[in-house]
């Protein structure tokens, strides 16, 4: 197991054989770390921490420190990370808290750009980008392959559907749709998040039915239960049709416009 000799590793520490850890690097009792990770140099990893296989986590990166959360009182809180992640320099990941799910989760194939911070309770989906100083509040969950932009800042509790995408330097206090494509401070919707669409195989048919609901729900003017009734009455219930409507109806912070 490549250890560098000035790491610092807790003999509790469940470490893979072939996990590497760089030097001054610093390994608390309650982590694991999956087969085939890469811990660069100058990084903490403490508190209950798992982290699975083939991640690359570069420089000065902190994972699993307490949350940033005036009620925390060192209660048994978590991180989970799954695979083929890249943890780019200084990304600061915390743990859950009780006020929460009491675990802050990653999915796998994210790409975490440097800077960026995912703070206590935060849920984010498999083959997320978060761009450099991309900033998620507590509890924000991320739809799977979402896109989020340099400098974006996200409030506690917002939700970023899956595949939609936030232009650099927004930010937002409500939630984002799957699909959609949205930018500026406060965060307004361009429409669907067309390019990523494409590049991630979705067929004219669901394209064009994805902007269809777009065309009802935001820019008719009608309120949520009549649009909603006019898209299942004029648009195919494709599965992503169906997840819109499931997540613009589920919405508590509210859906951006």
């Amino acid at each position: 197991m490549p250890i560098h000799p000035t790491a610092i590793i807790s003999p509790k520490a469940e470490l893979a054989e072939d996990v590497t850890i760089e030097a001054y690097s610093i390994i608390g009792p309650d982590v694991a770390i999956g087969p085939g990770t890469v811990a660069g140099p100058h990084i903490v990893i403490d508190g209950k921490t798992t982290i699975g296989s083939n991640n690359r986590i570069y420089p000065f990166v902190s994972i699993g420190l307490s949350p940033q959360d005036i009620t925390y009182a060192g209660e048994d809180t978590q991180v989970i990370i799954g695979n083929d992640n890249i943890i780019r320099e200084n990304v600061t990941i915390h743990r859950g808290s009780p006020g929460g799910a009491g675990a802050t989760r990653i999915g796998d194939g994210c790409f975490l750009m440097a800077y960026a911070h995912v703070a206590h309770d935060c849920k984010i989906g498999n083959g997320v980008i978060m761009a450099n100083a991309a900033t998620l509040g507590g509890h924000v969950e991320v739809g799977e392959c979402a896109v989020i932009g340099g400098i974006v800042a996200i409030h506690q509790f917002v939700r970023l559907g899956e595949y939609s995408c936030m232009g650099g330097f927004a930010a937002t206090g409500k939630d984002i749709p799957p699909y959609m494509l949205a930018s500026r401070t406060p965060a307004t919707l361009h429409g669907p998040n067309l390019i990523g669409l494409r590049r991630h195989g979705f067929s004219t048919k669901s394209i064009q039915a994805i902007k269809k609901f777009y065309r009802i729900f935001f820019r008719s003017g009608l309120t949520v239960k009549v649009a909603i009734e006019k898209i299942r009455q004029e648009v195919e219930p494709l599965p992503e049709v169906e997840k819109l409507i499931e997540f613009v109806s589920s919405s508590k912070r509210g859906i951006t416009r």
